[in-house]
């Protein structure tokens, strides 16, 4: 337990492209090299597997953390257009 609470986290960006070109992307996920390498070896297989698709594609790379002010524009803007809906 120790070894885990040492490992460092980094920002990755994931995109999952599926045979019949539907994708989705999840843009930054705090994982640490551990959590990427069981994410790919045996969870994405089995959600794959568990949602019958043939043919699935990810792809993970590290993601920049310097557009922060980005971050903080969509999450505001995600906010504003709630708050526009509840009016």
């Amino acid at each position: 337990m120790i070894a885990e609470a040492q490992q460092t986290e980094y920002p990755y960006f994931v995109k999952i492209e599926t045979s019949t070109g539907q994708s989705a992307q999840v843009p930054i996920a705090f994982l640490t090299r551990e959590q990427v390498e069981n994410f790919l070896q045996f969870d994405f297989k089995r959600l794959v597997q568990e949602a019958g698709i043939k043919g699935a594609r990810i792809h993970v790379e590290r993601a920049s953390t310097a557009d922060y002010a980005k971050v903080l524009g969509d999450v505001a803007g995600c906010l504003r257009g709630a708050t526009a809906q509840v009016a």
